[in-house]
């Protein structure tokens, strides 16, 4: 069974990238508009996302409200989350590493990049 990528971002132009760069590499991948989405797709499913990429600010429930839920749920706990996102700020970042995430990408996406950090996340 191929292993799953869960893409979060409420754009679809972003998310379709994405997920067209993993499909390319054999991923199958979930796709969410917000983290509210997401979580509801993962307590639906019996099968865990090897890997979670989702952007930091969306409505319904942003980037650090999924990844505090996500890091609660013990399925989760050794997932790699990465955050895909245009935020810089050290604020953000810091609150993000504390809240679990494994790391944190820049937009706009640089497709080879994503590919070396996913490689080595997963490594």
């Amino acid at each position: 069974m191929t292993e799953i990528v869960l893409v979060v971002d409420d754009s679809a132009t972003l998310r379709r990238i994405v997920e067209s760069a993993l499909e390319t590499r054999g991923w199958r991948v979930w796709s969410a508009a917000n983290g509210a989405d997401a979580l509801a797709r993962v307590r639906q499913e019996a099968e865990i996302p090897r890997l979670v990429i989702t952007d930091w600010n969306m409505p319904e429930l942003d980037g650090l409200g999924l990844l505090r839920a996500l890091r609660a749920d013990d399925r989760f706990a050794e997932v790699p989350i990465l955050i895909l996102t245009t935020e810089t700020d050290d604020t953000s970042k810091a609150a993000a590493r504390a809240a679990g995430a494994t790391g944190w990408l820049d937009k706009p996406v640089d497709v080879t990049l994503l590919h070396e950090v996913i490689d080595s996340v997963l490594a």
